[in-house]
């Protein structure tokens, strides 16, 4: 069972696959960076809302008491973080989408390509064989 693990393990393709999911998460980061810190705010600011991803509807507000403790925390819908998410994942969709459709470009290209021609003592090789069977 292990020399199984071992040979599996070792492929190439759980290799890449392997590479793909660390740089994906780290696509990701970078994606979930630029919505959250310079989409989001500029979306709120042409809607007047301030930073969108910050947006809420606010069910019940917190109550404090006299001294500022929070006594009952807010309960809010938090939708502006919810529009953030989806429009992160449309972009990473939208990416990946395009690098897929690269890659199987790139594999039909490989594959529509004509074998090489035999070398020239093969081609000889084969009159001479031709020859002899007559």
């Amino acid at each position: 069972m292990f020399k199984e693990f071992k040979e599996f393990a070792m492929k190439g393709n759980l290799i890449d696959m392997a590479v793909g999911l660390v740089i994906g998460a780290a696509f990701g980061a970078v994606t979930s960076a630029f919505i959250d810190g310079m989409f989001m705010p500029l979306v709120g600011q042409i809607f007047q809302m301030g930073d969108l991803a910050q947006a809420k509807y606010v069910l019940s507000p917190e109550v404090k008491d006299a001294a500022g403790k929070v006594l009952t925390a807010e309960s809010a819908v938090k939708y502006g973080s919810f529009i953030s998410n989806v429009i992160n994942f449309i972009i990473v969709a939208f990416v990946m989408f395009m690098i897929i459709k690269a890659m199987n470009k790139m594999k039909k290209a490989e594959a529509a390509a004509p074998p090489p021609p035999p070398p020239a003592q093969e081609v000889l090789l084969a009159e001479i064989r031709d020859l002899l069977k007559k």
